[in-house]
């Protein structure tokens, strides 16, 4: 009798810790489970982020800097080929306005066709007006300019001044700053120098 009861109390001990043993490995299995479900959870959302600021930078390329759109053209340079603002899309532009009349554009001129020959980030281009605001014809303003030592100037020919009414042109010189984006940041009139032109364009997209 005494060995029945002794045996029986082994099975109790037994299935006691049997229980006992198992609660805490459901209780770890189930914690192990919940940890991975958070790790997942958190690489979704880490990934949902990561598309949204991807998406927002896109976004931002687009218009990066404040103003309206710069007036597109077409217009022809004094040597009879066509050029547009649209082919220059996604680079910084400097448009300088200027007349064959002015002479603080011509003593500029210099400095600005050095400019033009070189790469600073930016595009130079220049624009003059023939028949506009006292500026001479387009065959008068053409042999005008080919007495002069330029060399890597672009000098649009704006027939009438149509784009520099667009442009807000009241006086000469005037400088158009355009961003990257296509933006006309700034158009301010009186002479700048190449310091204070790089200065700008440092500050525009």
């Amino acid at each position: 009798m005494k060995k029945i009861l002794i045996l029986m109390g082994l099975i109790m001990i037994l299935t006691l810790v049997a229980v006992g043993c198992s609660q805490p490995q459901t209780a770890s299995e189930t914690t192990v489970e919940e940890v991975m479900m958070d790790e997942e959870d958190k690489m979704e959302e880490e990934e949902m982020m990561d598309e949204e600021d991807e998406m927002n930078e896109e976004a931002g390329m687009t218009s990066k800097n404040e103003g309206d759109p710069a007036p597109a053209f077409t217009l022809m340079d004094t040597e009879g080929q066509t050029f547009s603002l649209e082919a220059l899309k996604g680079e910084k532009v400097y448009v300088k306005f200027w007349a064959s009349w002015c002479s603080i554009c011509l003593a500029g001129m210099e400095e600005l066709d050095d400019l033009s020959g070189r790469s600073e980030g930016y595009q130079v281009i220049t624009i003059v007006s023939p028949g506009y605001k006292n500026e001479k014809e387009t065959e008068a303003f053409k042999l005008w300019y080919e007495g002069l030592d330029n060399e890597n100037m672009i000098v649009l020919l704006d027939e009438d001044g149509v784009y520099a009414r667009e442009y807000g042109i009241r006086a000469y010189p005037t400088s158009a700053y355009i961003g990257s984006d296509g933006v006309l940041v700034k158009v301010l009139p009186g002479h700048v120098n190449e310091a204070t032109i790089n200065e700008s364009f440092n500050v525009i997209y």
